[in-house]
């Protein structure tokens, strides 16, 4: 199984890296999208090299997709959209924060669901739904993290909390 990220032209990078960081950390095998397969250039300047063009990936094997926010013109169309509800209907996890939550609402995928878009809360899970206003980046990667079961203990969960949300220092 492996997680898929869609990544676009002005996608922001800051909003996932800790996710990211997580997934790479745990081995778990990560490729990067875009939705004609070439290097896109990201809203903090950073160029990167794309694995796959959205239609080459195998949605079976879609353990977790992920949409960052910034200005998702380019993706925001019916081939995402497609993909979306086929990773959804395979019961695949989706997580999307900042305006990677409007591509899922545009889908149709927050429907009767709790999500950003409907209550208060800074991230929010709901069934496979993972979503996310850009300020929670943190508490998305731990959120998605957690939904992976990518914590090998609790006292793991505690500790990734502590340095990541609580800026403690590890020993």
């Amino acid at each position: 199984m492996k997680t898929t990220v869609l990544l676009y032209n002005t996608c922001c990078i800051y909003e996932i890296v800790i996710l990211n960081y997580f997934l790479n950390f745990t081995g778990k095998e990560v490729e990067f999208v875009s939705m004609d397969g070439t290097a896109i250039t990201a809203m903090e300047g950073y160029s990167i090299n794309i694995s796959k063009k959205l239609s080459d990936i195998n949605i079976d094997e879609v353990e977790l997709f992920v949409i960052p926010g910034g200005n998702i013109a380019e993706i925001n169309n019916e081939d995402i959209r497609k993909c979306l509800h086929k990773i959804n209907a395979n019961k695949g996890l989706i997580a999307a924060i900042c305006a990677g939550v409007d591509v899922l609402d545009d889908a149709g995928l927050l429907k009767g669901i709790k999500s950003t878009h409907s209550s208060d809360p800074d991230v929010v899970v709901c069934d496979n739904i993972i979503t996310s206003r850009a300020n929670g980046y943190v508490d998305f990667a731990i959120e998605t993290a957690k939904a992976m079961n990518l914590f090998e203990s609790e006292e793991d969960l505690r500790e990734t909390i502590e340095f990541w949300r609580e800026h403690k220092r590890m020993m």
